[in-house]
């Protein structure tokens, strides 16, 4: 890849393979599946030494007076660090099978909690894969991990609320990015109680971000030509949203690959703005 202002928040396949079981470098597989198969998927071949993560599970919590999906307590992320052997300062690379938006939820829960040495590859799963490089089969579950601590630091910048979403509606120091595709932009489909957009928000839908029949993204350039032509600008603060935080978190990580250095993620996201009858909504 070439044109990014921090490459190092990506993995490259060459990048993974003479780095493998080095010491202080994890693996994630973030291969999520609605149906609760994705530890199947991983089973059934994985990237030697990567341990399995289901975001919905692990580093979600489900709100109680929403059908929004937020991000987990400090305990949890804790918990889920020490678990698949994570610790401060450890360098984490994460993968997935459907273009980094998996891997990019697990990423930015982890950045939300202070872990700054996390990639994501480029490629995923099937550029690993098809480049006929190694894969292990069962669970690594069993191999024991040596203990590392991992002190959750905030939720940090990166996290914001509801509140925080609605106090800064018109600050012209703010950028509101919806990743969402054009049609819920819209709000010709959803599945909210009002459907629309944020008010001020621009559609920046994470789809395009990717080569044609790939899983690898484009080039820096070509990034910057598609955010450019969405009218997103350096020097103010990008705050994406989606429905799930899955595609936000993916603009999220491609914004900061183009050196924007405050980003964050709305967690509850449209599908609590949309269903609450005392927030506007534009059409």
């Amino acid at each position: 890849m070439s044109g990014l202002a921090r490459p190092e928040l990506v993995a490259t396949t060459e990048w993974l393979a003479e780095n493998l079981g080095r010491q202080g470098v994890r693996l994630l597989d973030a291969r999520w599946r609605p149906d609760g198969t994705g530890v199947q998927v991983h089973r059934a071949g994985q990237i030697p030494g990567a341990r399995y993560i289901d975001w919905r599970v692990d580093l979600a919590d489900d709100a109680e007076d929403s059908d929004a999906i937020r991000l987990a307590t400090p305990d949890r992320i804790g918990d889920v660090a020490s678990r698949v052997g994570i610790g401060d300062g450890t360098t984490v690379v994460i993968y997935d099978d459907t273009q980094g938006l998996y891997a990019a939820r697990v990423w930015w829960s982890l950045q939300a909690y202070g872990l700054q040495q996390a990639r994501i590859l480029d490629g995923g799963f099937p550029a690993w894969e098809a480049e006929n490089r190694p894969i292990s089969r069962g669970l690594s579950d069993g191999i024991e991990l040596p203990v590392v601590p991992f002190t959750p630091r905030g939720p940090n910048r990166m996290h914001l609320t509801t509140s925080d979403v609605r106090a800064m509606l018109g600050a012209p120091s703010v950028a509101l990015l919806d990743a969402r595709a054009p049609a819920e932009y819209r709000g010709f489909e959803g599945n909210t109680r009002r459907l629309g957009h944020i008010p001020g928000a621009v559609n920046v839908p994470v789809g395009n971000m990717h080569e044609s029949g790939s899983q690898r993204l484009r080039s820096g350039d070509e990034l910057r030509s598609l955010l450019h032509s969405a009218n997103v600008s350096r020097g103010r603060r990008m705050v994406a949203y989606d429905g799930s935080g899955v595609a936000a978190a993916k603009l999220a990580f491609v914004l900061m690959l183009l050196g924007h250095d405050d980003v964050a993620v709305y967690d509850g996201g449209w599908a609590e703005w949309g269903n609450r009858l005392d927030l506007p909504v534009d059409r």
